[in-house]
């Protein structure tokens, strides 16, 4: 039966849950660098964070083919093919790959504590590793366009003790949706890759910003904000997500948490260019008022259409001393009074703002609970939107 029989198919699955991933995982990647050794080349040093994704991958994928749904596991397969090129896989790199995995699960099934490893199993495992690894690489070599962007940082600004705003000239343009975000490699860090949105529309000459904040411990993120220089050279990926905002949809509440903004600065920029918009009401949160790095960006656009309000909030009242070191944020007045407290208290004393479309864009604790708030007033679910949170 193979890709129909959704109890081997299961048996699949529940190998990759995230509390029994650890011994697979590992054995997987063991076993595929040990098979093909040019794949090494491919990952960073440290393992753990692509192990987990890979793990959760797996784990979603035959979960949808266990429930018969195939639709959504070969886009994201295609896409994940797609995203792929950027790092230089081969044909040869894809068949290695299906070997080591297949051996792996045969491996780990099999193994007498288990006996797992049915026929029925190996049936499964053979049509739906066929599938997987063939979308993904068919995918790669249909794809006609780019498999990454390279460009030049023009500007480098610190608006915040760990907040900067990068620009880059890229040396051809990048079609993105407003809203959309980007993975991006830069030299201080190869083979490790984060996600960003650019805060701008896709701009014909190549130009594109970023807004990026330190993550701790993050070793990217640190390399962006305190040793990126003009001159440097960064590598981008294909874009990827949904985020969006439907004008004929109704009027719309936007939420973003510190560098959450970029992508919504980029969707309200994008509307600008119309005459009429549904209104959009912009909450832009973070700890310190010194910390509302855009806030004369916003004013800008807001006093030139009044579809936009904005309203300024921050979890303190007064700035940290390391404040007078950096711009002061401090727009004309024009916009709303800033209001304190935790964001997603704030938003919510308005109530449940379920006649909105509702976009948050911030950091998964903030997101989290931003919407969970929200859903608790009465919003519809289907009304919100985010960026998957384990990008």
């Amino acid at each position: 039966m193979g890709l129909e029989d959704r109890d081997a198919l299961r048996v699949l699955q529940d190998a990759f849950k995230p509390d029994q991933t650890n011994e697979l995982v590992h054995r997987f990647y063991t076993n595929w660098f040990a098979l093909d050794a040019s794949v090494r080349d491919l990952f960073p040093p440290e393992m753990s964070g692509q192990r987990t994704a890979f793990a959760h991958a797996l784990h979603w994928v035959y979960g949808e083919l266990v429930a018969q749904r195939a639709e959504e596991p070969v886009a994201f397969l295609a896409q994940l093919g797609r995203d792929h090129r950027k790092y230089g896989v081969l044909a040869t790199q894809y068949e290695s790959l299906r070997r080591a995995l297949h051996q792996t699960l045969r491996n780990y099934l099999g193994h007498e504590s288990r006996q797992a490893w049915t026929d029925a199993v190996q049936r499964a495992a053979d049509q739906s590793l066929n599938l997987i690894i063939g979308v993904m690489s068919g995918a790669a070599d249909s794809e006609e366009g780019p498999a990454w962007w390279d460009g030049t940082v023009i500007e480098h600004t610190r608006v915040s003790r760990d907040l900067a705003v990068i620009r880059l000239c890229l040396d051809q343009s990048l079609h993105y949706h407003p809203g959309q975000y980007v993975n991006v490699q830069v030299p201080q860090c190869p083979r490790r890759w984060r996600y960003l949105s650019p805060a701008i529309p896709a701009d014909p000459d190549g130009r594109i910003e970023f807004h990026v904040r330190v993550v701790p411990g993050g070793l990217v993120s640190n390399a962006m904000v305190h040793e990126t220089r003009p001159g440097d050279r960064w590598r981008l990926s294909s874009p990827h997500g949904a985020l969006h905002v439907d004008r004929d949809g109704g009027d719309v509440l936007m939420i973003a948490g510190s560098t959450g903004l970029a992508p919504l600065r980029a969707l309200i920029m994008d509307l600008s260019r119309f005459a009429e918009n549904p209104r959009v009401h912009l909450f832009f949160g973070a700890r310190y008022y010194c910390e509302l790095y855009d806030l004369r960006t916003l004013w800008q656009i807001a006093a030139h259409n009044p579809w936009l309000s904005v309203s300024p909030v921050t979890e303190y009242n007064r700035d940290p001393s390391w404040a007078v070191d950096y711009p002061d944020v401090s727009p004309p007045r024009g916009l709303h009074v800033r209001q304190t407290g935790r964001l997603a208290d704030v938003v919510t004393k308005y109530g449940g703002w379920g006649d909105r479309q509702i976009l948050i864009c911030g950091g998964p604790a903030m997101v989290r609970a931003t919407k969970t708030a929200l859903l608790a007033k009465g919003a519809p679910p289907e009304r919100i939107q985010h960026d998957p949170l384990s990008r």
